[in-house]
């Protein structure tokens, strides 16, 4: 029996309307009346979001940059790799990362690759994220961005990869990017199976994301 590839494929079912539900600051909530196989049609309530960047900054002693901020929707402090919208239509992704990277950190990267893409959420919100691995850390040029609302009380630190993976697997993080990333983290620094060393089998930074183009 020939299994087809194990692969996501685009695909979409017919609209036969489509309203906004809610129009808020950053995202919106979509109601679509979606055909379903059997010819029914179904209200499907979605999140209408822009889509979002990280970096997994990852230093010489394989420490891991993370800022910790206040997360209201989940009432916690909540550790968290550098990460931002991407609110500017058609930005290319690898310069937004790279400015969330100064803005939060005040920190630039000489090395840059793609990591990973997901959706966060996707039975509820067309949320994709491209997640970034940075090395060759240095503090950034210039002044520091000034921060406000919840950045104002952010706090940054450098954690062992390790010591994340131990962590992650205890129940002691929950921010979905960051328990992703620092477990592909993890394989791809420690596993020769994705080729040359000190490359890890990587995408090139700017590899193409259809969930999200980009010039």
């Amino acid at each position: 029996m020939r299994r087809e590839p194990v692969v996501d494929s685009p695909e979409e079912w017919p609209v036969t309307a489509s309203r906004l539900s809610f129009h808020g600051k950053v995202w919106d909530i979509r109601t679509d009346d979606v055909v379903m196989p059997d010819g029914a049609t179904a209200a499907r309530d979605y999140q209408q979001h822009p889509g979002a960047v990280g970096v997994l900054a990852i230093d010489e002693e394989r420490r891991v940059l993370l800022v910790r901020q206040y997360r209201h929707p989940v009432r916690h402090r909540l550790w968290e790799l550098p990460a931002g919208l991407l609110d500017v239509p058609g930005e290319n992704p690898l310069h937004a990362a790279q400015r969330e990277l100064y803005e939060e950190a005040h920190t630039k990267a000489g090395e840059w690759r793609t990591l990973i893409d997901f959706y966060s959420s996707p039975g509820g919100s067309s949320e994709a994220l491209r997640i970034f691995l940075a090395r060759d850390l240095a503090e950034a040029d210039g002044e520091r961005f000034q921060a406000e609302h919840e950045e104002l009380d952010l706090q940054v630190d450098r954690i062992d990869l390790d010591e994340l993976v131990r962590l992650v697997l205890a129940g002691d993080l929950h921010n979905g990017a960051l328990v992703s990333s620092v477990l592909a983290a993890k394989v791809a620094l420690d596993s020769d199976v994705f080729g040359e060393a000190g490359r890890y089998g990587l995408r090139p930074a700017e590899a193409p994301w259809p969930a999200r183009p980009f010039e």
